[in-house]
């Protein structure tokens, strides 16, 4: 008999397949002498839409909501309909014995595997395999520590529950606003919420009103002392502060006060993955998208760092065993690693070890596994790099300093100076310049040498992704898992934009958090309902009683739609008519450009809004041409000399071209080209030293 091993993906197949022995491979799956191993493609199957439950809801229309099924179920996704049926032929064979859930260990890839097995009905043992990195060691050791699927009911019941809601939640309210204002409108549980952290930092910088105000501080020993005062916006007139200068430069001031403190500063925890992506977003510009792409690749495909949608940043106690074979491993990069792993491997951040706090995967930390630098391109190498440094670091000596507090007194003011010295650089070596510490003395005089700067208050800065990532984690709004995905979908509905490396809200999306209710917009509502489903995950909490909750929920948000008196205006539609029915035409941000689409449901009529630069050369100057949009269909041009040719499909023919176009270009390479002088005659001008040959 044999074991039926379902994987998320192909490449997590196929090298299953290599250390289960499975070798003889076929087109939907790999098999052995005991494992046949399959795969998903991501997800092969979906809730089902409004539209399959019921055929009155296959019109958007407001008084079929809200919709409250009493069973959702789910259909296959239909690119990947073929394999989702080799599943269903592989699990049916008489020497199948049992499932193994191989999927990715999470909440997500629970739901994936649990949708297919109960899809095809499987009636069958199934065990779940659940490991935190895929190298052969850890995949071994899985296979060797089995356990029943029955172990993480719980975990699927919260990813079904979390799924449903963000059916009745989004499906409901955006159908609801996208009826009554006739526009594409798009809310959600956890979308709308975040939309409105953006916007909240858009209102405090609009609210902003810039102030003058001075600043005095003192200069002693080359360094600044800063006057002591509870407002650092108090000194607001130029005449005040002048005249308390002259004031107090009548006299010599005193060292009134001498405090040092010691500072002990451990080595910060491992990455979660939303720090790693919020820093990646501060040091480099990626966005949550990018750096979850690059953290997944050397998860699967090299192998080097553990599973990477965690929300810990703890460590198990199982794994000190494995900490000299991960320091070997990233001795490349850092040399002391290879050190620590000599003297024993002896951590030193202790805090980071904590099994009550390590959820279902412990942080991000590299594997034992080498890795091929060489295979890494620039964008992994820099991920890798900021998790290595932080797995390292627990090694390292704490960072220790002393801080040197030094108050200065004339007459009645006090100024103050902060010396650091750095006693061991620790885990910090890299980052501490090296900086001259004054002496001071208690009573010692100090002559009267004050600076006064003019400044203005500054605005609060707008959220970059990274800002927006730690506010999501601080409410709870989606899991490191889904929140890359979460931003991507605001930007794409078009309820927020990238500028440079910030977010802000457009006015499609101010519009529609004035729409929705207050409770939807506010992330302390999606909080409670995030608290909820972790204990659901916990055992803690009924997935059914929330899911009552949930349809109440949204039978309140869509009455309040329905009997809102808002007004909305979309500000995409443009006063340009559709040739084809004479509807107004909108515009619609497209990957490559801006598309005019007709607002006519029954209409298909679209074209560009704007010519796009192709990777066409024009046959005359060489130089990239213009896709155009034209009556006849789409051409392209070249905007410095106009030429046109047509808009070919597919791959381009070789095109022979015209006595008309050959004249052309060799007269433009005639002008262009300096004339070129041969061999013989530069040879004869350099041995006659350029003697009018």
């Amino acid at each position: 008999m044999k074991r039926l091993v379902l994987a998320e993906k192909p490449s997590v197949a196929r090298d299953l397949s290599k250390i289960l022995g499975a070798d003889q491979k076929h087109k939907n799956y790999y098999e052995g002498k005991d494992h046949v191993v399959t795969w998903a493609l991501g997800h092969l199957l979906t809730l089902k839409m409004p539209e399959d439950l019921k055929n009155e809801w296959q019109t958007w229309q407001m008084e079929t909501l809200p919709m409250i099924p009493k069973y959702i179920g789910t259909k296959p996704l239909p690119k990947t309909k073929a394999q989702l049926k080799a599943i269903a032929n592989l699990a049916k064979r008489k020497d199948i014995s049992e499932a193994i859930i191989a999927t990715d260990a999470g909440r997500e890839g629970e739901l994936v595997a649990r949708f297919i097995l109960e899809y095809i009905r499987f009636n069958k043992p199934v065990k779940r395999l659940w490991i935190s990195s895929q190298t052969n060691k850890a995949i071994k050791e899985g296979f060797a520590a089995l356990k029943p699927a029955k172990a993480y009911d719980d975990l699927y019941y919260s990813a079904l529950a979390r799924a449903k809601a963000d059916w009745l939640i989004g499906l409901n309210v955006t159908r609801a606003l996208t009826v009554k204002y006739q526009d594409n409108l798009s809310a959600g549980r956890v979308q709308t919420p975040t939309l409105a952290l953006v916007a909240k930092q858009e209102e405090k910088i609009s609210k902003f009103i810039p102030q003058k105000y001075f600043t005095l501080s003192l200069e002693v020993a080359g360094q600044r002392a800063t006057r002591v005062q509870k407002d650092p916006y108090a000194l607001k007139e130029r005449q005040a502060v002048d005249e308390l200068v002259k004031k107090l430069s009548s006299q010599n001031g005193k060292v009134e006060q001498i405090t040092a403190k010691d500072k002990t500063i451990p080595a910060p925890l491992p990455y979660d993955l939303t720090e790693l992506q919020r820093v990646a977003n501060e040091k480099y510009g990626y966005s949550a998208k990018k750096t979850l792409s690059l953290v997944q690749s050397l998860y699967e495909v090299h192998k080097i760092v553990s599973y990477p949608r965690t929300d810990s940043k703890y460590l198990s106690n199982d794994l000190k065993v494995t900490l000299k074979d991960r320091l070997h491993a990233i001795a490349g990069l850092f040399p002391e690693a290879k050190q620590y792993a000599v003297k024993g491997a002896k951590v030193v951040q202790n805090k980071a070890f904590n099994d009550a706090k390590v959820t279902d995967h412990h942080a991000l930390i590299p594997t034992e596994q080498l890795p091929q630098y060489n295979k890494l391109n620039s964008d992994e190498h820099r991920i890798y790099t900021l998790i290595a440094e932080r797995f390292v670091g627990l090694f390292a000596a704490p960072h220790k300093e002393r801080q040197e507090k030094i108050v200065f007194v004339f007459g009645k003011e006090h100024f103050k100076l902060t010396q650091t010295k750095v006693i061991e650089a620790g885990w910090k070596k890299k980052e501490i310049p090296e900086k001259s510490v004054a002496k001071f003395s208690e009573g010692m005089q100090i002559s009267p040498r004050f600076t006064v700067k003019e400044a203005l208050t500054t605005p609060p800065k707008p959220l970059s992704e990274g800002a927006l990532l730690a506010q999501m984690e601080r409410y709870s709004l989606g899991t490191p898992a889904t929140r890359a995905e979460i931003i991507e979908k605001l930007v794409k509905s078009e309820l927020m934009e990238r500028t440079n490396n910030s977010l802000r809200v457009t006015k499609k999306g101010q519009q529609l958090l004035e729409l929705v209710n207050e409770e939807l917009v506010s992330p302390q509502l999606t909080e409670k309902w995030e608290r909820q489903l972790e204990q659901i995950a916990k055992g803690n909490y009924d997935s059914k009683k929330f899911l009552r909750e949930i349809e109440t929920d949204t039978k309140r948000l869509v009455r309040e739609v329905k009997n809102s008196q808002q007004k909305y205006q979309d500000f995409s539609l443009t006063k340009k008519k559709c040739p084809k029915c004479g509807a107004f035409l909108k515009e619609k941000k497209v990957r490559d450009g801006k598309l005019l689409v007709c607002t006519s449901e029954s209409c298909d009529y679209k074209r560009r809004a704007e010519a796009k630069v192709s990777n066409h050369r024009c046959p005359v100057c060489h130089k990239k041409m213009l896709i155009v949009s034209g009556k006849n269909g789409d051409y392209f041009r070249c905007k410095y000399d106009g030429t046109t040719e047509k808009l070919t499909g597919g791959k381009k023919k070789n095109k022979k071209m015209t006595k008309h176009e050959e004249r052309r270009l060799l007269k433009k390479i005639n002008q262009d080209d300096e004339p070129q002088e041969s061999a013989l005659a530069q040879a004869l001008k350099a041995a006659l030293g350029d003697n009018n040959v």
